[in-house]
């Protein structure tokens, strides 16, 4: 996740994305669903009927819980919800029923985080032995997390210099492990004397080796992989706002690399950040405004505006079908098909 008050010389104005580039124009429901999201509330658009078969017509977007400073990282993990509180240097437990359960303070790997900074953890995932692999932002390091509640460090560098600051991270079905490294965790950026990579690339971690396999991307965020492990999904959060997909070949090598969706910057806060991808193989994007529903070719089928900054989101819930969206200081659930 890239935070505007960490990043703001390098990108203003970069904000929410237009419908009319998702394949929508100006409608009245559109300018109804912007005024509602006003007044707090997340407002669910439908741009395309395959949405049905998704959100049922009365399905509600709802608080779980709030009081953070941002909010981040959402993975459903032993029947509650972990997230990241980037600005908190906090990582938390919350139940469906809202309550929370601190886990894991000074979470960033940054010794003696400056109040109003975003050096804290960020993404997590699930290893097949249990264990959670959570990106430090502010210690540039992707750390193994146990029982005992205490972050290892697992991967920290690429050709013998350190990382950026890793974001995101998914599995691959073949066990292999995909990052992206942008500068946000470093207070000058792409400009920070401590940058030691010379991009900010699209990692892939296996048989103990880390290969940069995307290095032009300007700002990688979140990062998803297709069910069978054939197409890699990163949100590029600037300067050039896109969704990106690219085929992956034999040995973890990408090709074809192609933008499902382009964002603008004339709908407010936020840019791409988060993605995941459902059982259906739709892809939940975050991004300006809220969250896009698109088929794995970029059709946008929905928009969930949202009232705040929209960071990222995880599939959990007792029967896998809530979806939990990180968004500024709260997260929310939505019920799904």
């Amino acid at each position: 996740m890239r935070k505007n008050i960490v990043m703001s010389a390098m990108v203003a104005g970069l904000a929410l994305t237009s419908l009319a580039a998702c394949g929508s124009g100006t409608t009245s429901e559109q300018a109804t669903a912007e005024a509602d999201a006003a007044t707090g509330e997340a407002v669910i658009e439908k741009l395309d009927p395959a949405l049905d078969a998704i959100l049922a017509a009365d399905a509600k977007v709802e608080k779980l819980a709030d009081g953070f400073v941002f909010t981040e990282g959402p993975l459903w993990n032993d029947g509650r919800l972990w997230l990241s509180d980037l600005g908190g240097d906090t990582v938390y437990a919350v139940s469906l029923d809202g309550e929370k359960e601190v886990l894991i303070e000074k979470a960033g790997g940054y010794p003696n985080m400056p109040i109003g900074s975003f050096l804290g953890p960020n993404g997590m995932t699930l290893d097949k032995d249990g264990t959670v692999l959570l990106v430090q932002q502010g210690g540039r390091a992707i750390s193994r997390v146990g029982a005992d509640m205490k972050p290892v460090p697992f991967i920290t560098t690429f050709d013998g210099k350190r990382l950026n600051s890793p974001n995101d991270l998914v599995f691959a079905p073949d066990g292999s492990l995909w990052f992206t490294d942008p500068p946000f965790g470093l207070p000058k950026a792409d400009e920070d004397p401590g940058k030691e990579q010379a991009f900010n690339g699209v990692y892939r971690y296996a048989d103990g080796k880390v290969s940069a396999v995307v290095t032009d991307l300007g700002l990688p965020n979140g990062i998803a992989m297709s069910k069978d492990g054939k197409t890699l999904y990163v949100n590029n959060y600037g300067p050039d706002m896109k969704l990106m997909a690219y085929d992956i070949g034999a040995n973890g090598t990408v090709s074809n690399g192609r933008a499902l969706i382009t964002y603008t910057e004339d709908q407010g806060v936020g840019g791409p950040d988060g993605v995941k991808v459902d059982a259906a193989g739709n892809l939940w994007a975050t991004g300006p405004g809220g969250v896009r529903i698109l088929t794995p070719e970029g059709k946008v089928l929905g928009f969930i505006k949202m009232p705040a900054q929209t960071t990222n989101l995880a599939f959990g819930g007792e029967d896998g079908k809530t979806v939990f969206i990180t968004a500024s200081e709260a997260v929310y659930k939505l019920q799904t098909k």
